[in-house]
């Protein structure tokens, strides 16, 4: 396979993703009238595979900065395969339910003054920390995959400069997911 193959792979894996996210998320489909039960424990995994992700990444780390070469390949493959299992989730879930507000403490879909007021200026950490979180999620899948390619081909070179961007990025979005699903699982009413 040529380089030019794999860019383009990636590139329409990648748009892809991006568009179901979009046409899902935004209800461009109709999502079914009767919500599946399953469906309110979705936000909890989603939670526990970011957390997970987070922390197979850094174990990750470790093992490359040991020369442990497999062990950071079974690593990385199973962090890609809870990844993958994560976006599934995720995008089942903001199909399936109607979106949650930050605030919205009687779960009325509607935000009124004194919600906004109870929750403050935290409301506004929550929207930078969610806003940087899925620019960045967009981002780095394109990122991963050529990571995984150039590490699976054993492009070490090619893999170290792209690394360099990818760890700390995929990182940083595993933990933000945690961190939006702390903030805003109180208010889900379901």
């Amino acid at each position: 396979m040529t380089d030019k193959f794999i860019f383009r792979f990636v590139a329409a894996v990648s748009v892809f993703v991006f568009l179901v996210v979009l046409v899902l998320n935004r209800h461009l489909i109709p999502a079914p009238s009767a919500i599946p039960y399953f469906v309110r424990y979705l936000p909890k995994l989603n939670a526990m595979l970011n957390g997970t992700c987070s922390i197979l990444l850094l174990i990750s780390l470790y093992f490359i900065k040991h020369k442990n070469i497999t062990m950071h390949k079974r690593i990385n493959i199973l962090t890609f395969c809870l990844s993958s299992l994560f976006l599934v989730s995720y995008i089942s879930f903001h199909y399936l339910m109607p979106e949650t507000r930050y605030g919205d403490i009687n779960g009325d879909g509607v935000l009124s003054d004194a919600e906004k007021a109870a929750t403050g200026s935290v409301r506004y950490v929550y929207y930078v920390i969610l806003t940087s979180h899925i620019i960045l999620a967009a981002g780095v899948l394109p990122l991963i995959l050529l990571s995984f390619y150039r590490g699976l081909k054993m492009q070490v070179e090619k893999h170290k400069k792209l690394v360099r961007w990818t760890f700390p990025i995929w990182l940083y979005v595993t933990i933000t997911g945690v961190i939006v699903y702390l903030m805003i699982s109180p208010y889900y009413h379901f």
